[in-house]
């Protein structure tokens, strides 16, 4: 019997193809533009805060001066985890990536939500939990794998800067909590994303949004979506000096080994978060002792712009977003979990969005297998 198969077009890693309606979050690939909400990302970096820019993500519109203060208030008053989750924490093995941490906390954090309620005030106020407490999740995790006493959320500090005051345990300089503030506000959303794009495959299911969210933390811990920063760093330090990039380019292309921090499947020009942290990353490095860092990117930009400029391969965000976060004394394997810190806003914003108009995810396959044949018995193979 012949299966008839509808003409169907393949578009691998569904590159092109439409998941979605949006009001959240636009790219200009041709253009090397990104925008919130209508709002250009360079605007919302410089005079915003990652605060506000999670009212806009889940609202589409900027917050009021008393709409701000009340989700700040909100904020502070839950960013603390529950003493089983922290037990946990101190059971886990220290030895685990922090992504591994994080994505078993998100979802162990739904055990406590004793509300039954599913209406979207109730998963807006989910997705304001889950915000709140990720970066208490990775810096509780952070410190007791050094042995360390978890330090309890700052009362009074920003969303930026109490995450930084629980990393390290003292509060941070005015400029360093500006630049996590940045950094968070770069990372908040962009677009269908793979992590993005997992999270409503789960939410299409009619899940729950810890699930959703959880799905959206594995997708990220890949490094050719979140990981990238990660191994950008490891580059730079298999590099060791900028006389020595030309060489490392022409052999890592000459071997087809992808050169981690340039390209992108949207940007067919410059990432506009790139040059934003490439501007944090050039004055801290003027004030750290890693500006050998910097100028090994300096000159890779360099080098790369002259062999693959012209195919539309540009720097990404993650070519300098890992230096800023080595500069802040930061760990490498935390730099995917500040990710996750910053995208679960996003992340959030488009599973309430896309519930409002939800459909199941269900895409076709090619096939290409055998014709429908006949079983073939134990003995006649």
């Amino acid at each position: 019997m012949e299966i008839k198969e509808k003409s169907l077009e393949y578009a691998p890693g569904l590159e092109g193809v439409v998941a979605c309606r949006t009001r959240i979050c636009q790219i200009d690939g041709q253009a090397g533009k990104l925008y919130y909400a209508g709002y250009p990302i360079e605007d919302l970096a410089q005079n915003s805060t990652f605060e506000e820019v999670c009212f806009l993500l889940w609202n589409q519109r900027l917050p009021r001066h008393d709409e701000l203060e009340n989700l700040e208030k909100i904020f502070r008053e839950n960013r603390s985890l529950p003493q089983e989750v922290i037990a946990f924490l101190e059971l886990a093995p220290h030895t685990a990536h922090p992504m591994d941490a994080l994505r078993t906390i998100a979802s162990l954090l739904s055990c406590f939500d004793i509300n039954l309620e599913k209406s979207p005030e109730a998963n807006l106020q989910r997705a304001i939990f889950l915000t709140a407490r990720f970066p208490t999740i990775v810096a509780t995790f952070h410190r007791l794998r050094q042995n360390q006493k978890p330090v309890l959320p700052h009362p009074s500090l920003g969303f930026a800067a109490n995450f930084l005051y629980m990393l390290f345990g003292k509060e941070p300089t005015p400029n360093q909590a500006k630049v996590m503030d940045a950094a968070l506000i770069l990372h908040a959303d962009h677009e269908m994303n793979a992590s993005t794009f997992a999270s409503l495959v789960t939410a299409s299911t009619l899940s729950d949004i810890y699930s959703a969210v959880a799905s959206g933390i594995g997708a990220l811990k890949g490094p050719l979506h979140g990981g990238a920063n990660e191994a950008v760093l490891k580059m730079l330090m298999e590099i060791a000096d900028p006389a020595n990039v030309e060489s490392y380019v022409d052999q890592a292309l000459t071997k087809k080994v992808k050169i981690m921090g340039f390209g992108h499947r949207i940007y067919k020009n410059y990432d506009p978060r790139a040059r934003i942290f490439k501007e944090y990353a050039r004055r801290l490095s003027e004030r750290t002792k890693f500006s050998r860092f910097f100028k090994i990117n300096e000159k890779l930009e360099e080098v790369m712009q002259a062999k693959k400029g012209q195919h539309g391969i540009f720097p990404n965000v993650d070519l300098y977003s890992g230096i800023v976060y080595h500069q802040l004394g930061i760990p490498a394997d935390l730099f995917t979990p500040i990710f996750a810190i910053a995208r679960v806003s996003g992340w959030t914003a488009h599973i309430l969005e896309y519930w409002q108009e939800n459909r199941l995810f269900r895409p076709n396959a090619l096939y290409e297998g055998p014709a429908p044949r006949a079983y073939v018995s134990m003995g006649q193979r």
